[in-house]
Parts: C-alpha cells; structure tokens; sequence
C-alpha cells in the first residue's frame, strides 16, 4: 500500500483530537462537527441554509427596486455569492492541504487576521447572525402555523405568540440531533420542501395575477425621494439576507476527506435549486401583486381574513414552508451547539456519555427556549430580516471572503481576481454600513407599532 496522502491523514488526526490552528479539537468541534459527510450532504446542507423561506420576501424587495434594478441585484447577488463561497472554500482547502484544516468561521479569522479577529469580530458577528436566524425562523413558523389555524378556522382567537412556543417545543426536539452531519437526511426532505413551496407560491400568483379578482398591478415605486433611497437600500439588505448564509466553514467542516473539489459540487447543487425558486418567487410575487406585494408573500393570498387563491393550495404552501423552517432553524442553531458543547463538554469522554448528553440536553433546550421566548416577544420579521442582512450576511459572505482570498493566496496585483476582490469587499463593506443604518431607522420608524407578544 502507498503512503496516506495528506488529506487522509488530516482525517485521522481530526478524528484523534489532533492539531486544527494550533491547538486540540474541543468537544463542540469534534461532536457537532463530525467531518462523515459527501458532497451531496454538504449540497443538502447548503440549500437549507440559503434556500429558506425568506426568499418568499423577494417580491417585497422587488417593490423598492423595480424591474430592472431588482432583477439586477437578484443576479449579482446570486454570481457574488456562489462566487465569495467558492472564495472560502478554495481558502479552507488550502489550509487543510498545509496540515491546517479549519472547522469554523473563528478558526479561519484567527489563522488569517489574527486572534483579536477570530474573537471579537468575526465569531461574535456569526453567532449574531445565526442565532437571529433561529429567532426569525421560529417567528416566521409561528406564522405560517396561525395563518393554517385561521384557514381551518376563520375568526379563530388563539395568539401568535401561542403557536411561536408549539415551534419552540418541537424545535427543542429536533435541537437534539447529535452533530451536524446527523442532518444530513433532514436536509433532504428540506431542499424537496423548499422546491414544493415555491411552486406553490408560483402557482398561487399565476392563478390569482391572471384571475378577475387580480389585484391592481402598479409596478411604480412609492413615497419621495429619501424613501426611495432608503427603500432601495433596505431592499439589498433583504435580498443578501436572502443569498446569506454565514456557516460556509462550518458545513465544509462536515465533509469527509479529501475535501478538494467537494464543496464545489455542493454549491452547483445548491444554485441549481437557487436558480429554480429565487427567480420564480421574485419574478411571479412582483408580477401579480407589483408594489402591493408584502413582506412575505403568502400574506397576499389571504385577503380580509379569507384566501383568494385555492385554500387546499395555500394550506399546502404553508405546511411545507412549516416543515422547512424546523430544517433551516435546526441547522443556523448548528454554531450555537457547537460553543455550547465546546464549553460544557468533555472531549475526552464519549460523546453520548452521561457525563456529556445531560449538559448538552439542558443547554440546547434552554438554548432554543431563549430564542423561542424572543421571536415571541418581538415579533416583526420583515424588519429583523433587514437588520440581520445587512449587519451580518454582507460582511461575512459578500465582503470577507475576498479578504480571506487575498491574504492567502496573495494574488498579484496587476492581475484580475486582486482587483475583483478588493472591489466586492469594498463595495459591499460600505453597503453594509448604509444598509444597517437603513435598517436601524426602519426600525425606530416602525417602533410606534410595537408591542411585546403582539398578535401579528
């Protein structure tokens, strides 16, 4: 037999405990993050993560660009993405091909810009993001499980607030999923799910945009000039919260070695159902209901309380949008488990030793009761979407992937990619500044209508 290659024996040391950025694995890298997976459960897990329900607020995104800007900004943000996570990818392989193989977001901050990076920007910024992610999905379950209460039972009185802690029960269930890589069959069903909801949506927008009941179709951009402006760049936060993902390092973490070439295949994956449903949602929610649309879609099929499209169709759409936000919230709850399991766990005990499954039953559940209790209290998506995309998914999977690139692979400078990845970091660092400040002061605009548990 030939001598192990490199990549194998980077395995063996994983699975050891071995040396990842200069220390030993702790238990959060080496139980949540179980390198076991192929590239089509590394696809699975990227679909869950990018191809969510929100892409249901594309139409609403729609009604501050218009035709060409949205479709525009659909576009590139679709080519810088599938182009910064290759970035990242290219960068994870890199490093694992010196010996260097690193599991998380931190890790490969530490190793970059330094541990200052790694501990006070980078990984707090990721926890945020992705714990915001849990929250909004939670809610949006919370809804989706009142509008299915209100068709079967119109003038039905139950609180939202009531079907956020149903989720929240649930979801402690499915937060018990060992590591990520026990996901794997989950997120199959999701991406299936993802596919069906979309097509209902679709389908409910062509039936009703081409009925005698179609809504007036106006496709002008409302308000004056400053609500225009802020409109638009509100609007780019929405759809990079759309194109966001956040845990690249994470899922590539997932993936057996050799890990060369695999995350590629996950992603062409990924965009392949990205292509299929971002497009059709955004192009057939701003068609029928142009600057009426909401900001979710399915809203605009209910109208005084009734359905305008076939109620078997809209309660099909809210059941799998349902089922897919248990997948997408169970896997952004994925860092959450690691630190978790990181502090509270012995990595020199097996992982479903007594010693480790209590502490980690007790953190995940109190874990997902915290997030449940504030989708609850706080409960307006449309706004938190805004504010998660622009302070959290720009920055890390429009902006930091190009500087990750440069500093590793230092490319030269009269070259192309040097200048294309100074440009989208710059680019979209300073959109990420003026996005938060637009999402900031939607939100102080909207804070006359909040409410604690309000029933939304």
């Amino acid at each position: 037999m030939g001598a192990p290659s490199r990549d194998e024996e980077e395995a063996k040391k994983m699975e050891a405990g071995g040396d990842t950025v200069g220390q030993k694995l702790d238990a959060g890298a080496l139980f949540v993050l179980q390198s076991k997976g192929s590239w089509l459960h590394c696809g699975y897990h990227l679909t869950t993560s990018i191809v969510a329900p929100p892409l249901l607020s594309l139409p609403f995104a729609f009604a501050s660009l218009g035709w060409t800007a949205g479709m525009t900004c659909l576009v590139v943000g679709a080519a810088v993405t599938f182009y910064s996570y290759n970035l990242i990818s290219r960068v994870l392989e890199h490093h694992a091909q010196q010996g260097r193989r690193q599991l998380r977001f931190r890790d490969m901050a530490t190793d970059i810009l330094g541990p200052a990076w790694g501990r006070y920007y980078i990984g707090p910024i990721q926890f945020l993001v992705c714990f915001g992610a849990v929250v909004a999905s939670t809610l949006l379950a919370g809804q989706s499980m009142k509008a299915i209460y209100l068709i079967a039972n119109p003038g039905g009185t139950i609180k939202l607030y009531v079907f956020v802690a149903i989720f929240g029960v649930f979801l402690v269930t499915l937060a018990q999923l060992p590591s990520f890589h026990s996901l794997r069959h989950v997120n199959l069903i999701s991406l299936l799910l993802c596919l069906s909801y979309s097509l209902c949506a679709v389908a409910g927008c062509i039936y009703l945009g081409s009925s005698k009941r179609a809504p007036p179709k106006d496709y002008s951009i409302r308000g004056g000039t400053s609500t225009r402006v802020y409109g638009v760049f509100n609007a780019i936060a929405v759809i990079a919260t759309t194109y966001g993902n956040g845990i690249i390092p994470e899922i590539q973490a997932t993936v057996a070695a050799p890990v060369t070439g695999k995350m590629f295949k996950g992603l062409c994956l990924c965009y392949a159902v990205v292509v299929t449903t971002f497009f059709s949602v955004a192009t057939a929610g701003y068609w029928a209901f142009g600057n009426a649309a909401q900001g979710l879609l399915l809203n605009n099929f209910m109208v005084d309380g009734r359905p305008v499209i076939p109620e078997w169709l809209l309660l099909m759409a809210e059941l799998f949008t349902l089922m897919q936000l248990s997948a997408t919230a169970t896997v952004y709850l994925q860092p959450t488990n690691e630190v978790l399991e990181g502090l509270l766990s012995d990595p020199k005990a097996g992982q479903y030793a007594a010693r480790n499954v209590m502490p980690r039953l007790l953190s995940r559940t109190l874990a997902v009761a915290f997030g449940t209790t504030i989708a609850a209290m706080i409960p307006f998506f449309g706004d938190m979407n805004a504010l998660i995309g622009a302070f959290g998914f720009l920055p890390l999977d429009f902006a930091v992937p190009a500087i990750f690139y440069n500093l590793t692979f230092k490319p030269s400078k009269k070259g192309v990619v040097f200048w294309l990845n100074t440009a989208i970091a710059v680019i979209f660092s300073v959109l990420a500044v003026v996005a938060s400040v637009t999402a900031v002061r939607q939100i102080i605009l909207d804070a006359g209508t909040y409410k604690l548990f309000a029933n939304v």
